[in-house]
C-alpha cells in the first residue's frame, strides 16, 4: 500500500510522518524504515526506527531512487513499512509523469514485498497528478 501525505512547504507534512512512524513502531510486527534528507528528525524518532539519510548516497534520478528502495528491501526481510519525507526532493522528481511512475513502482514492490510506503509530498492537493490523488490521506 502506498499513502500520500500532501501539503505546501511548512504546512506539517514532517510532523505527520513522525507521529505515523512512531505510533507505528509500537505494533509492528517488522521492521520500520523512515527516509529523509537530512539528519535533523534523528532525535523525535522512536529509537527503534532506523533512519536513512538519503543524501549521503549519489541518488541523482528517480530510477536511482527506485533502486535504492529496492537495495533497502532486498537486504531486510522484515521491512514492514517505509515513511519517505520530502519524497519528491530525495527521488529527485520534477515532472508530473515522473511521480505517477514512481508510485506505480512503489505499488509493485509494496505489493511484492509487503511493504507499505507513506509518503510526504510538498505540493496541494490540487496540484496533484490523479495517480498521486488516489492515494492521498491526508492533505494539509
Amino acid at each position: 500500500m502506498v499513502q500520500i501525505i500532501a501539503g505546501d512547504k511548512g504546512k506539517g507534512k514532517t510532523k505527520q510522518l513522525l507521529d505515523k512512524a512512531n505510533t507505528s513502531v509500537k505494533a509492528a510486527t517488522g521492521n520500520i524504515v523512515f527516509l529523509d534528507k537530512n539528519t535533523k528528525s534523528m532525535h523525535e524518532l522512536d529509537r527503534k526506527v532506523r533512519l536513512i539519510n538519503v543524501s549521503d548516497y549519489p541518488i541523482t534520478n528517480p530510477d536511482e531512487f527506485m533502486g535504492f528502495i529496492c537495495g533497502i528491501a532486498s537486504q531486510d526481510y522484515d521491512l514492514q513499512e517505509m515513511y519517505i519525507d520530502s519524497f519528491l526532493t530525495i527521488a529527485n522528481i520534477n515532472a508530473e509523469e515522473e511521480i505517477c511512475s514512481a508510485v506505480k513502482k512503489l505499488d509493485v514492490i509494496s505489493e511484492k514485498y509487503n511493504v507499505d510506503f507513506i509518503l510526504s509530498v510538498s505540493r496541494n492537493e490540487a496540484d496533484l497528478p490523479q495517480c498521486a490523488k488516489e492515494k492521498l490521506v491526508v492533505s494539509l
